[in-house]
């Protein structure tokens, strides 16, 4: 597949790709929003560097962790480092609104239109911007909940007040023994709702917003469409890259906008029906919504 994508090198200017992503945003029946890790990184959720040191300091200096994705895959000793470790990475990552405005603008540029957000991200930036819940589908899972590490059943359990309780509890790098999480069913322990592997549980909730988004694909994905793709970058482009792609291929009044700084590409023949912004996503968000107030 990726032979098929080339990297957008459009002589277009940026003014003139603004003026026409403008456009569509105005004019589309509907807005398909595909949101990857890039998204949260321009509104300020770093995984690396300054913020990185700012919670994980000492789990740097004691195992040399060096950004907040690795150290989730550290072998901890002990189930209280591990969810000492956990429990501020989900504190700051899901419970901690995002410090850049980045997704509520993407809100304010939405809002009125019949939109739906598939994403990938797990922090729940969108719902803490106001998006409506109805209209999102996480695909890969959530920080704020737990399953079984079996798993012995397909449920996942809200984490919010213990987490909070780990982060106010936890001392030299661990959480009390009694904090430790376990599965109500069979009593292992507990682990991140996060698709890593084929233990990832997809509950009631994740199947409801899979037929919600195909719902959304059924009334509006032939129609005037704008697929508005943010930050997605090449780890995972068979959920919303390629298809994104696929959908504008076969519609020709759809059209495909990727925002992505550094990873702004489209499909070989679609040049026409794309619009390709190698640029930070807050920034481009924040002239649109300016440009928009004006009219």
């Amino acid at each position: 597949m990726f032979s098929r994508i080339w990297t957008s090198k459009s002589t277009v200017d940026y003014s003139q790709k603004i003026e026409r992503l403008k456009a569509e945003l105005q004019s589309a029946d509907a807005i398909l929003i595909g949101a990857g890790a890039g998204l949260s990184t321009s509104a300020g959720l770093t995984y690396s560097g300054e913020r990185f040191l700012q919670y994980f300091s000492d789990f740097h200096e004691k195992y040399g962790i060096t950004d907040m994705y690795s150290g989730g895959f550290y072998p901890f000793s002990s189930l209280e480092e591990y969810w000492a470790w956990w429990s501020r990475h989900i504190m700051v990552n899901r419970y901690e609104k995002a410090p850049e405005p980045v997704y509520d603008e993407l809100l304010e540029l939405v809002r009125d239109k019949e939109y739906f957000v598939l994403t990938t991200n797990v922090d729940h930036q969108f719902q803490m911007a106001g998006f409506d819940k109805a209209r999102l589908f996480y695909t890969q899972g959530d920080y704020g909940l737990w399953q079984c590490s079996e798993p012995c059943h397909q449920a996942t359990y809200d984490n919010e007040a213990v987490v909070r309780r780990m982060i106010a509890e936890q001392a030299d790098m661990r959480v009390p023994s009694e904090l430790i999480p376990h599965c109500p069913k069979c009593g292992r322990p507990m682990t991140m709702n996060l698709r890593c592997d084929d233990s990832f549980v997809q509950d009631a909730g994740w199947y409801a917003a899979a037929r919600r988004y195909e719902d959304f694909l059924h009334r509006y994905g032939n129609g005037r469409i704008l697929f508005l793709e943010l930050g997605v970058g090449g780890n995972t482009p068979g959920i919303i890259k390629v298809p994104f792609l696929r959908m504008t291929a076969r519609n020709p009044r759809a059209t495909y906008a990727c925002i992505n700084l550094g990873e702004a590409v489209t499909m070989r023949g679609l040049e026409a029906q794309s619009i390709v912004l190698d640029a930070d996503i807050g920034i481009v968000l924040s002239e649109l919504g300016s440009t928009v107030t004006q009219q």
